[in-house]
């Protein structure tokens, strides 16, 4: 099965798409993770999307997508796919359907996740890391014990500069700009498309999913 994750960003398709890839034994495709790996791996396609990263300009789609296509003719015959984030512009959607009529595959489902703007700001505005263990917290949603600092290592959390509120309103416009009409766009190609609620908890997002998906 190959099932397409869509929603704004903070809506929660990370925690959703390892938690189906884990369940189902799935792979969990997200191209920053593709292009992290081919470079530090110094393939052909690494090697052309640095060259445009030290030019200062974003990897063409073309690379991206011919990423996509390599990662998925080195799976297993029969193994599902979670992609996780991809596509986010038509062009990406058209690139990713072509690739998939190549290789004889299809996308079987489209899972969207919904949340209102305010709700979405909160969750990624709020966020502070531990620059030592990593851990992630929520100031509104998940504190930690003491104000600003760290739990685990009691050091001073950070704030990531793109998580600022303008910053996060940019990237929702952006999305509702860029990626929202792909939903219209995979509604017309044929393949179902969810609707879920992404402010529920995670557990009640996740049996959602897992029932549209008809796997439960």
């Amino acid at each position: 099965m190959h099932v397409i994750l869509l929603g704004p960003p903070g809506v929660g398709k990370g925690t959703q798409g390892v938690l189906l890839a884990e369940a189902q034994g799935w792979e969990r495709l997200v191209t920053g993770d593709l292009l992290r790996q081919a470079r530090a791996q110094g393939t052909d396609l690494g090697r052309e999307a640095q060259r445009f990263m030290d030019a200062g300009e974003l990897v063409p789609d073309s690379v991206m997508i011919a990423m996509v296509k390599e990662k998925l003719t080195t799976l297993p015959a029969g193994r599902g796919v979670v992609f996780d984030g991809f596509p986010r512009t038509s062009a990406q959607a058209s690139g990713l359907s072509m690739i998939l009529g190549e290789l004889g595959m299809k996308i079987d489902h489209v899972v969207v996740f919904k949340a209102e703007d305010a709700s979405l700001v909160r969750r990624i505005a709020g966020r502070r890391s531990c620059p030592r263990c990593g851990a992630v917290y929520n100031i509104f949603l998940a504190p930690p014990s003491n104000d600003g600092v760290c739990n685990n290592e009691g050091a001073v959390l950070e704030h990531r500069t793109d998580d600022d509120p303008d910053t996060v309103q940019n990237r929702l416009d952006v999305y509702r700009r860029e990626t929202e009409p792909l939903i219209e766009y995979f509604e017309a190609g044929g393949a179902p498309v969810h609707h879920v609620d992404g402010e529920q908890s995670v557990e009640s997002v996740q049996v959602a999913v897992v029932a549209a998906l008809g796997l439960a």
